[in-house]
């Protein structure tokens, strides 16, 4: 008789712990999608990347004479880019410890 009993309460537990998941899964349409995040991240490290170019063209031509300027925003893009390759190689690294887990 005790084991049925804590069988029914861990039950209902379960299912109010089912709810409670199911409830907190279910996201508003205004919240960003992880996709949306990843490809709004890239846009700003291509348009980092045209402004250091662009910047750097500009000094080039005589037309900027602030170095540290253009030296600063070479160095962002870099770090942009850089945090995009090890992003992309953390989640292949990922993907493939996923792929080769015994199922």
């Amino acid at each position: 008789m005790i084991e049925v009993k804590s069988v029914g309460s861990s039950s209902s537990l379960h299912q109010k712990v089912l709810e409670r998941t199911s409830q907190s899964l279910n996201t508003d349409d205004n919240t960003p999608s992880f996709v949306s995040r990843v490809g709004d991240a890239i846009k700003d490290v291509a348009e980092s990347q045209n402004i250091s170019g662009d910047i750097t063209k500009a000094y080039e031509l005589g037309e900027e004479t602030d170095l540290a300027k253009v030296m600063v925003t070479q160095q962002v893009s870099s770090l942009g880019f850089q945090m995009t390759l090890n992003i992309r190689n953390k989640v292949l690294s990922a993907y493939k410890d996923i792929m080769n887990m015994p199922v």
